[in-house]
């Protein structure tokens, strides 16, 4: 991977400020329109694919009609679905005038590219409002600022119907535009408009439902830190710290916690950084109060650690309690001297076993398993009941009812007891396990983003400099303490601590841990580096220019963040069944002991079938708790959204970055791919391989006007002609001859006057369309050229043609083996291009595509995909350019070539950051084997509940007397949830397929 590959790679993190969460933002099925560059269809990729080659596709279609184009972007209300985004984009779209239209469901907006002679605001605003929804223009750049995405890690969620009733008050809320809740990280990631609702107010709105709701990030501060104060803090002190750091430019917020000794710092990095703040607090306290960086593990980490530290010890205390409860119920009475002490009366008919059971069983109930009554009284205040109350209803039907059998006993002479409180105590104890134990399986789902952020060295080497820019010295210091502009030295078999570009030195640096390139990549004076990569030889001085949160690695776990939060479609289906799930257990947990009840009054079985020392109606209470233990909704719950985050953290591992379940769920789907040509199966970088003069000219005179008027071209092609001029000059910096008039035919050529001559440099049809005759030697070379998959560019100078460069992108490494693959695994692979169709039918024979489609314009590139899902197929598009957005946005799955530009990173579903073919079937491959998971999750957590909860209800005990004790239940019931967590952990074993070279 050249240099250029790695600064685009940084580019689509860094694209300026906000642009970066943006660009990586998660990207529902109808993405944001990607902007397209000012006159970018004029002198962005209108020079030098005149060839025909090389994918002369322009960003856009407009043509000459480009300025008379306008963006609208309108905020649309009530879309709840992918449907309801659909129904807006084909409103827009059937109104005359209309270029594009886009609708992103999650963001609640439309961006519509329309010609205003055709069509106003107006108009287009009544179009949505007509089929349901509400409209109103807004200014983008404006949104763009006060629109910020905060996450919160909340407290308390149990099941789906928790995750469910979160989602929809914070959704409900005025200000927000999307919310999603997801069970398996405990977090919500909420999209909102500062200026109607604040943080402060959506922790508010969480916590009224009854849920614990921290603030993990509010989305407005570009880097905070946390630092922890040591020396004399008295009030005096903390108020001059205060007032000292909010004084420095750039500050935005600072909060003082005086129990930890932790001040929280808001900033702008490009203005201040770490190491100003703590020198500030120290020097304006004259050395009584001194500032290190707080040390604590990440938020969620240490949420979830305490978590984990709580159920552990729940459930130590609960087996002290619940361990001799059931020896005594279930053990000792089968050892004759137990079983008579034991069975001592105490009070009436009140045994010793009774009382003790009574006594030991309390504390689980009341004091241990307190959560579930806290989470049950909760749920019920909202109105949506949760596993919490199955279980507070459970444990407390068997607790009290043991209360009232030994009360009863105890106030009778004759009265024979039967007490269920082995039930209660056992079911908290095997819950709190379950729950234990599912905990420490979710935290293993996001092991890949740990791996990520532990790229990142502890320490880095800070080179100071004096006043004429020497270096005087050079200390070690946290790599959390670098700014903005800081020189960090990166020794051999160093980690470079920041992102930044080389000021000296040269060596070789290992990136494959962030693109994927395999070789170490040569690095001197200018070239570009990424924070968390390993320096192999040499010494390298690099100046840091993004760090922090503004990181290339940042930017990454973000993306995987923010792709684990996202909901897949199938995860509906659990939804729905959520809903009424918990109702439906209580009421059919009614019905088992009612129906049994009433069948031991009626005496429909004989006495023979009840167990000893149990009456009919002790028969019916236990199938009745057993029914409501053993329903698990938890595991309907945990089905999907475990399987996406181990899913999404293994495809980031890999170099494919997967922005959520909607693009796993569509890739798994896919039976057809459209690939663009130059950069996607051919590598993307040009070189002119030979030039055929027809005039009496000098070689370099030649090239001179060529590269003169390509110049000013940003396409591939135009870019290897003037590379190749450059080397027929010795001198390193040439200057070009000035091009006036300078002329981008999208699709076509460039037209420029040079020195004293007109320039042509296009395709064939641009010739003929500027009148200028073609000879037949001229002729004879392009289809010589073509039928060896090379471009041939004319030049004209006044008129008549004076040669030809060929150029030759080469075809990628396994491109050939990776459609074969595709082949047999019945996906039909299909290449459209811009350039001409010699060319494209000698690359596709190379790589064995049997459909093509030649020069193709970006919109006719989109209009094929659809055409393609017109006719029932599930299409995805492989692209890496500007031109390729439309028809990323189009497809089902949008795939992005990593080394590609940031449009397209930005309309697409998956990123490929390592740029290689291979990984567009690891993506497919990935995505079908999640989906195995997650059907099989499925399977499991409706099959356990649709048998379960019948075997519960006691159909097996007529035939075979075989009925299911209430404890064992309750275990069934946590084993269920620990075993899809499980299941779904499985996938961090996955390993890509392998494509044998042939």
């Amino acid at each position: 991977m050249g240099a250029t590959t790695r600064g685009l790679l940084l580019s689509c993190f860094h694209g300026g400020g906000s642009e970066v969460s943006r660009l990586l933002a998660l990207r529902p099925r109808y993405p944001s329109m990607p902007r397209r560059p000012k006159g970018a269809a004029v002198a962005g990729d209108g020079g030098g694919g005149e060839g025909g080659g090389g994918d002369l596709e322009a960003a856009g279609g407009a043509g000459s009609e480009e300025g008379e184009e306008k963006v609208a972007v309108f905020s649309v209300s009530g879309m709840t679905c992918a449907a309801c985004a659909g129904s807006v984009e084909k409103a827009v779209k059937r109104l005359p005038g209309i270029l594009n239209a886009a609708v992103d469901v999650l963001g609640g907006r439309a961006q519509v590219v329309f010609y205003p002679v055709f069509v106003s605001e107006n108009i287009i605003t009544e179009a949505i409002e007509d089929v349901g929804f509400e409209a109103k223009l807004i200014d983008e750049e404006v949104m763009e600022k006060n629109i910020l995405l905060c996450r919160l890690h909340i407290k308390g969620m149990a099941c789906k119907y928790c995750t469910s009733t979160v989602q929809f008050v914070l959704q409900a809320s005025p200000g927000v535009q999307r919310a999603s809740v997801a069970l398996a990280t405990e977090e919500a990631e909420i999209r909102y408009d500062r200026r109607i609702v604040s943080a402060g107010q959506l922790i508010q709105v969480v916590e009224e439902t009854g849920f614990e709701a921290i603030l993990v990030t509010t989305g407005e501060d570009r880097s905070r830190i946390d630092l922890k104060m040591d020396g004399v803090l008295d009030e005096r002190s903390l108020m001059i710290v205060k007032s000292s750091v909010q004084a420095l430019p750039g500050v935005e917020n600072i909060k003082i916690d005086t129990k930890l000794h932790k001040v929280t710092i808001s900033y702008k990095p490009e203005q201040t950084g770490p190491r100003d703040l703590i020198e500030v607090i120290k020097s304006a306290t004259s050395g009584l109060v001194n500032a290190s960086i707080y040390l604590e593990a990440d938020g969620r980490d240490q949420h979830r650690y305490v978590e984990i530290k709580q159920y552990r010890q729940s459930f130590l205390w609960s087996l002290i309690f619940t361990i001799p409860v059931f020896l005594t119920s279930m053990v000792f009475m089968y050892i004759p001297w137990l079983k008579a002490g034991l069975e001592r009366k105490v009070f009436n008919m009140m045994s010793t076993g009774e009382l003790l059971r009574w006594i030991l069983s309390t504390p689980v109930q009341f004091v241990i398993g307190r959560k579930f009554y806290a989470g049950a009284y909760k749920a019920m205040c909202r109105g949506s009941p949760n596993m919490d109350v199955l279980i507070a209803l459970g444990t407390n039907t068997a607790y009290f009812y043991s209360v009232y059998s030994v009360l009863r006993a105890a106030t009778s002479a004759n009265y024979m007891s039967t007490d269920f409180f082995e039930t209660s105590s056992m079911l908290i104890s095997f819950i709190l396990l379950g729950k234990y134990l599912e905990i420490l399986a979710k935290g293993k789902t996001s092991e890949a983003i740990a791996k990520l952020m532990d790229l990142a060295p502890e320490t880095a080497i800070l080179l100071i400099h004096d006043h004429e820019g020497n270096v005087v010295g050079e200390k070690e210091i946290d790599s959390r303490l670098i700014q903005k502009n800081d020189v960090i030295k990166v020794v051999p078999g160093g980690k470079v601590a920041s992102d930044g570009f080389v000021i000296w030195g040269q060596s070789h640096v290992n990136e494959s841990m962030i693109t994927g390139e395999s070789r170490p990549v040569a690095k001197r004076k200018g070239d570009t580096v990424i924070g968390g990569t390993v320096n192999e030889n040499g010494v390298l001085h690099v100046r840091a220019t993004f760090v922090g949160s503004e990181s290339a690695l940042a930017q990454i776990v973000r993306l995987v963040e923010s792709a684990q939060m996202a909901k897949a479609p199938v995860q509906k289906f659990a939804d729905q069944i959520s809903r009424v799930f918990v109702p439906l257990v209580i009421l059919f947990s009614l019905l088992t002991w009612l129906a049994w009840f009433v069948a031991g009054r009626l005496h429909s079985y004989p006495n023979s079938w009840l167990p000893p020392s149990m009456d009919s109606f002790q028969l019916a209470l236990q199938f009745g708790i057993s029914v409501m233990v053993i329903a698990c909704p938890c595991a309907l719950g945990l089905a999907t959204p475990t399987a996406v985050m181990v899913a999404t953290g293994v495809g980031a591992s890999q170099g494919v970055l997967i922005k959520g379940g909607q693009a796993l769920e569509s890739a798994q789907k896919v039976d057809c791919i459209v690939f663009d040509k130059t950069g996607t199966l051919t590598i993307g970088k040009p070189v002119v391989v030979d030039t055929r003069l027809l005039k009496n000219t000098v070689l370099r005179e030649f090239y001179d006007y060529a590269a003169a008027a390509e110049i000013n071209s940003e396409h591939p092609l135009a870019k290897a002609i003037v590379e190749h001029a450059k080397k027929l000059h010795p001198e390193e910096t040439h200057i070009w001859p000035e091009a006036r008039n300078f002329i981008s035919v999208t699709g076509h050529g460039v037209k420029a006057e040079v020195s004293d001559k007109s320039i042509i440099v296009g395709n064939k049809s641009f010739m003929l369309s500027s009148v200028i005759d073609i000879p037949s030697e001229a002729l004879e070379i392009l289809m010589e050229e073509e039928e060896r998959a090379r471009t041939g560019i004319i030049v004209a100078m006044d008129r008549e043609v004076v040669g030809i460069i060929s150029v030759s992108d080469p075809i990628k490494p396994n491109a050939h083996e990776v459609i074969s693959y595709l082949k047999s695994m019945n996906v039909e692979s299909i290449m459209v291009t811009g350039d001409n169709w010699g060319t494209a039918n000698a690359i596709s024979k190379e790589v064995g595509i049997e459909k093509i489609i030649a020069e193709a314009k970006p919109e006719q590139k989109a209009e094929m995909v659809k055409e393609l899902q017109l006719s029932g197929r599930t299409v995805a598009m492989v692209g890496d350019g500007i031109n390729d957005s439309p028809a990323l946005v189009s497809a089902d799955v949008g795939l992005a070539i990593g080394a590609g530009t940031d449009v397209a990173i930005e309309a697409a579903d998956i990123v490929l950051m390592k740029s290689n073919l291979e990984d567009v079937i690891t993506a497919i491959d990935l995505s079908k084997k999640t989906f195995f998971r997650i059907r099989m999750n499925y399977v499991w957590a409706l099959g356990y509940n649709v048998i379960g909860i019948p075997i519960a209800a006691g159909v097996l005990f007529p035939s075979t007397g075989f009925r299911l004790p209430p404890w064992v239940a309750g275990a069934a019931m946590a084993a269920s949830s620990v075993s899809v967590v499980c299941w779904s952990l499985l996938l961090r074993y996955y390993k890509s397929p392998k494509i044998v070279s042939s």
